[in-house]
């Protein structure tokens, strides 16, 4: 029995194979055998530096993606970003205000016509007076004597004359009686003309001394207002406004009526005639607004100043104005149907003129343009731009025409 069991074998323990798995494993087997073959070898090698060639485009193409990239944010950091604006359409400008310069209508110093001292003044600064009234008195005690002199001198030219007159008839009824020559008559005769004549030389020379002290009274010449008074009592006074240089004693304006003189632009001159109404204002009172008329120009362009010189007069009876005050002039011009008003600070001085940078199509283009008006913050194009126009504000001296640049729309009007 120990024999029987000795020859029965020991069964070996089952496992159950799937035929994909059955698959799976002769595929591996082949594998396996493949990659032990040069064939094998060979296979893996182009695998791996197919892999590798594709890893270097790639690498290469990200690096020329980020150059690209690169290039065009440089392209557009160098194109120039620039504010623009739209000129507005028809002239803001159709009053014209400039500055002007109130004068009286008549500015005078006063001197004495007279040497002496002041003996007393009786009106200062501010004081309002009228024609022939008394503003001072000079004492002058040299003319007094001469005139006293000279009246006495008078009367004895006048005695000599008297007495040369009553001797000439004498002569000549003698004369009638052939009592004495004609020689004789004719002397006498002279002689009562000559004393005549001395008689008249005397009584010239009374008249002018007497003209003289009535120097002493220094009165107004006309209706005004007194603006400087430059001497006191007892201040020694010379005679008239010559080469010793006296100093005045007195300035007068007449302020009823005032001059206003305006310098106007030769490119408005022609808009400017006489007759025309103005109004004048002053910052003192912006609100009061004062009427003048034009009444006359120098017909003349100022060449220094390219201005034409215009007078406005303007009635001061109430004395709202001050003679000297600094106002401004308000012209009404006649607007001009195709202009446009653009920012100051959009224009270009340039030495082959004036020039203003537009937008087009993404380049600049500086146009030439005509100036109207100059209204301080704006001003009034009169040719080269449409309201269509796309206008750069404050650009800078390097810019040129064909440059490339960016747009931008502004958030308002620049200010110059």
């Amino acid at each position: 029995m120990n024999t029987q069991e000795q020859e029965i074998p020991k069964a070996e323990p089952e496992v159950a194979i799937s035929h994909a798995e059955q698959q799976q494993s002769a595929q591996l087997v082949q594998q396996s055998q493949e990659a032990g073959s040069p064939r094998g070898v060979r296979t893996i090698a182009f695998i791996i530096s197919l892999a590798l060639l594709s890893a270097i485009a790639y690498v290469l193409y990200l690096r020329s993606t980020r150059e690209q990239r690169v290039a065009r944010a440089t392209e557009d950091a160098a194109v120039l970003s620039v504010n623009v604006v739209q000129p507005t359409a028809g002239s803001l400008g159709g009053d014209l205000a400039l500055p002007g310069n109130v004068v009286a209508f008549t500015d005078t110093p006063i001197y004495s016509r007279t040497n002496g001292y002041l003996k007393k003044w009786y009106f200062g600064i501010g004081a309002h007076v009228r024609k022939g009234q008394l503003l001072a008195e000079v004492e002058t005690p040299e003319i007094d004597q001469q005139l006293d002199q000279s009246r006495a001198e008078l009367e004895r030219m006048q005695a000599n004359a008297d007495l040369a007159g009553v001797t000439s008839n004498r002569w000549q009824a003698l004369l009638a009686k052939h009592a004495v020559s004609q020689q004789e008559a004719d002397q006498a005769r002279s002689n009562y003309i000559a004393a005549q004549a001395a008689v008249d030389a005397s009584s010239a020379n009374v008249r002018r001394l007497e003209q003289l002290q009535s120097y002493e009274r220094i009165v107004a010449p006309f209706d005004g207002v007194i603006t400087a008074r430059n001497t006191d009592i007892g201040d020694l006074i010379n005679a008239g406004s010559g080469s010793n240089n006296p100093r005045e004693l007195f300035h007068m304006n007449a302020v009823n009526s005032l001059r206003v003189y305006v310098a106007v632009p030769e490119v408005d001159a022609d808009s400017i005639h006489d007759r025309d109404r103005a109004t004048l204002t002053q910052d003192s009172s912006p609100d009061l607004k004062i009427p003048g008329t034009v009444v006359r120009n120098a017909d003349a362009i100022d060449r220094s100043t390219r201005t034409l010189n215009v007078e406005v007069e303007v009635d001061n009876s109430k004395g709202v104005l001050r003679s000297g005050a600094y106002v401004f002039v308000h012209f009404h011009l006649p607007a001009i149907g195709n202009s446009v008003t653009i920012p100051s600070n959009t224009l270009l001085f340039r030495a082959e003129g004036l020039r203003v940078g537009v937008v087009r199509s993404g380049s600049v283009q500086l146009v030439p343009v005509t100036i109207g008006q100059d209204l301080g913050n704006t001003v009034e194009i009169t040719s080269g731009l449409t309201t269509a126009d796309a206008v750069i504000l404050d650009p800078s001296d390097s810019l040129a025409s064909g440059m490339h640049v960016h747009p931008q729309a502004a958030a308002g009007r620049g200010q110059s």
